[in-house]
């Protein structure tokens, strides 16, 4: 988007130094390493980019209208520096967020973070489980006790990682605006607020109501608990939602769309070595149910048990093919409150 050119030679196993660097398509150096044709050629797709596009309007960039596109190869380690470079010229400043209690400012003096992605076994070798924190504000620093805000309880970090492609580093501190990896062992769900002793609770964590219900069919009994390891954990990153039904403790995997479904099964097979199969529901409708009468909640989970799925925190789920049955329901149990996603309370 700066008319430089850079022209170097490819190496797969480091980021080489350019062979040359231009800031002008007109500088005649640029004849010694291509032919005449290809520089005119070069003008020629540059001026129609140019024009179709126009200048890159960093304020669009910014506002989320506008998304910026590299092309590049990582496996030749073409184009890495300059889009890494770039992003560190037009990404915007670290910005305070919203939290239940109050907005929290980036240069406040105290830490706060909260965890916006788990990935388990990233080193399958290891079975590890990472969960990924983002720095709001603060100085996050290795070996010191962070305040858990869900769990009500203090926790040590001593191996937080930094990642960059498939090389990791050990992290002494970090800033706002950085991502943190820390070593988890179940401490840590989607959305979950550190910090060092204030009672906090970030907003805006994505969440979502799934459209596509299918029932997890084990295909290999001599694996249920790697199965049932495997679905509890992959569901803990966030690509779909479990429920659990009765009678039975049927699990029904809910999701946005099928691609999940792919994934979830590739991954349980050749990350924890079980089987399954999915079985499609005519469910495409889901709402948490609650209600200020317990009585009256019980009731009506007793009576549509068959629609009714158990999420992860043990909140009711009411499961429908359509809107008008949901519309139906919500007209005959006046007393119950159905609610989109998760993210009720």
């Amino acid at each position: 988007y700066n008319n430089h050119l850079n022209l170097f030679n490819s190496d797969k196993t480091k980021v080489t130094d350019s062979v040359v660097a231009v800031n002008d398509l007109n500088d005649e150096a640029l004849l010694d390493y291509l032919k005449e044709s290809e520089v005119q050629g070069l003008k020629d797709d540059t001026e129609l980019v140019d024009g179709v596009y126009g200048k890159l309007d960093k304020s669009l960039y910014t506002d989320g209208l506008l998304a910026p596109v590299f092309f590049g190869s990582a496996i030749n380690n073409f184009g890495i520096k300059e889009i890494l470079d770039t992003f560190i010229e037009i990404a915007p400043s670290p910005r305070l967020r919203e939290a239940e209690e109050r907005d929290v400012l980036v240069e406040e003096k105290n830490f706060s973070g909260f965890v916006f992605k788990i990935h388990a076994n990233l080193d399958p070798k290891h079975r590890d489980r990472i969960a990924f924190l983002r720095i709001c504000s603060g100085k996050f620093e290795r070996n010191k006790f962070y305040y858990h805000t869900r769990q009500n309880k203090k926790l040590k970090f001593s191996n937080p990682m930094d990642f960059m492609a498939n090389e990791k580093s050990i992290v002494e501190e970090a800033w706002p605006g950085d991502v943190v990896g820390l070593y988890d062992s179940g401490n840590f769900k989607i959305g979950d607020t550190l910090t060092e002793g204030e009672k906090l609770q970030f907003k805006g964590i994505p969440s979502f109501s799934p459209a596509i219900f299918k029932e997890v069919e084990n295909m290999d009994p001599m694996r249920t608990k790697q199965l049932e390891k495997g679905i509890e954990q992959l569901t803990d990153e966030g690509v779909a939602q479990l429920f659990v039904m009765q009678p039975g403790n049927r699990k029904v995997i809910g999701a946005v769309g099928e691609l999940q479904f792919e994934v979830i099964s590739f991954r349980l097979e050749h990350e924890y070595g079980a089987k399954c199969r999915f079985r499609t529901l005519t469910y495409s409708r889901s709402r948490w149910v609650t209600s200020t009468d317990n009585k009256k909640l019980e009731e009506f989970v007793k009576r549509k048990q068959q629609h009714i799925g158990v999420d992860k925190e043990s909140n009711p789920v009411y499961l429908a093919d359509n809107d008008f049955m949901i519309d139906m329901t919500k007209r005959d149990y006046p007393d119950i409150e159905f609610h989109t996603t998760s993210e009720f309370k």
